[in-house]
């Protein structure tokens, strides 16, 4: 890559980590925060589904926008929309405010998310595009590594304290993006995009689309990671008497995997072996862990096959954002909207049909997952990828 193209990704880079962090920032008071003004578990529920409903329903909308307006505009929105949301809910301790604030975030995500994986595929080469967008979901990782730990330093000096620092770094790199950040098409591209068809037959027509099967991946993988993040603590507790701290252990060591594995393995992996082979490889690889963590007898072991899975889809995010790019064409904003949009129908539905499950027997969400996996890594070995866009 170019000294231009390490500039342009490297600001990316920056945005999604401020992005993740901050919302990760409030993840360690929030429990204390909502049992201070008097509620629980119900509302701490509901402010997830509230920031993903929002987001699932605003991304195909959003990436449509990326497509009409650019992507720098849609960058500083998001960023600004994140921001808002944590100075409304620093400033409130009305709970029908704090869920207007999760709607605010939420929306703000679906601006920013597809912009950025739009933007990568504009200053991009097809070689180059596995690269990119593995450093864009590094950022991700370390931020939503990162961001708790912030937040739980920042709790000492007060419990809100999380919520105004995240509010003013958010609105730091709204400042940031709008002197650093230029808009990556040209005018004509931009011309063209403003007239394409209609945003909802677009959205009806996205099932005909050549991204259409990594789109359904993509859902798959967020609902089975999701349903497994959800019930993680639960489950080491429950079978192996973990301690928080083990389970703080746990959850930054996943973290901290993703990160490396973004950052150093992926496009080594995808220029050997194309991204059709490491998507069926890692999506069994996935299964697998899945069958292991039901069978697993001690913490120690179960830690190990949480590691097998987080590094497997670690090379799944950027691999599958990727193939839909690059089957993408000049729909890239569409594209990506409808990326964020599936992978938050996942996002909704891994945590809710987990948390059932698991009241019934804690080994039952592993047994979705596994079956549903096995189902789509099936599904990829049969679907047959364009040749022209492997690497």
């Amino acid at each position: 890559m170019s000294p231009n193209q390490r500039k342009k990704l490297l600001i990316l880079m920056i945005n999604m980590f401020i992005a993740v962090g901050s919302f990760g920032i409030i993840i360690p008071i929030l429990p204390a925060y909502l049992l201070s003004i008097g509620e629980g578990g119900k509302a701490a529920g509901l402010m997830i589904a509230i920031f993903a409903g929002a987001q699932l329903i605003m991304s195909p909308i959003a990436g449509r926008w990326a497509d009409q307006y650019g992507r720098r505009v849609m960058i500083i929105a998001g960023l600004s929309g994140l921001a808002l949301s944590m100075f409304v809910f620093y400033f409130s301790d009305s709970i029908t405010v704090l869920y207007l604030s999760r709607v605010i975030g939420g929306v703000g995500a679906a601006l920013l998310i597809p912009a950025i994986f739009a933007y990568v595929a504009d200053i991009t080469t097809m070689e180059q595009r596995a690269k990119g967008n593995s450093m864009i979901s590094a950022a991700m990782s370390l931020g939503i590594v990162i961001g708790p730990g912030i937040g739980g330093f920042l709790a000492d000096f007060g419990l809100k304290m999380p919520l105004l620092v995240s509010a003013i770094v958010g609105l730091a790199a709204v400042v940031f993006s709008a002197v650093m950040l230029k808009e990556s098409r040209d005018e004509e591209v931009e011309l063209n995009a403003t007239n394409s068809e209609p945003m909802v037959k677009e959205i009806i027509q996205s099932f005909s689309k050549p991204f259409f099967v990594p789109l359904l991946i993509t859902l798959v993988m967020s609902f089975g990671l999701m349903a497994y993040e959800s019930v993680l603590g639960l489950f080491v507790d429950n079978e192996f008497g973990a301690s928080p701290k083990d389970i703080a252990i746990l959850v930054t060591s996943t973290g901290i995997v993703s990160t490396i594995i973004q950052l150093f393995a992926v496009d080594r992996v995808v220029r050997k072996f194309g991204e059709p082979a490491v998507l069926t490889i890692s999506l069994g690889v996935v299964a697998v862990g899945f069958l292991l963590s039901i069978f697993s007898t001690t913490y120690v072991m179960f830690f190990a096959v949480t590691l097998i899975i987080f590094l497997s889809t670690s090379m799944l995010r950027p691999v599958l954002t990727t193939l839909i790019s690059k089957l993408a064409g000049n729909e890239q904003g569409f594209a990506m909207g409808m990326n964020n949009a599936y992978m938050s129908i996942g996002n909704v539905l891994g945590p809710v049909l987990a948390g059932i499950l698991f009241d019934f027997n804690i080994i039952y969400p592993f047994i979705l997952g596994l079956i549903v996996l096995v189902l789509t890594t099936i599904g990829s070995m049969r679907w047959k990828a364009p040749k022209n866009i492997i690497s």
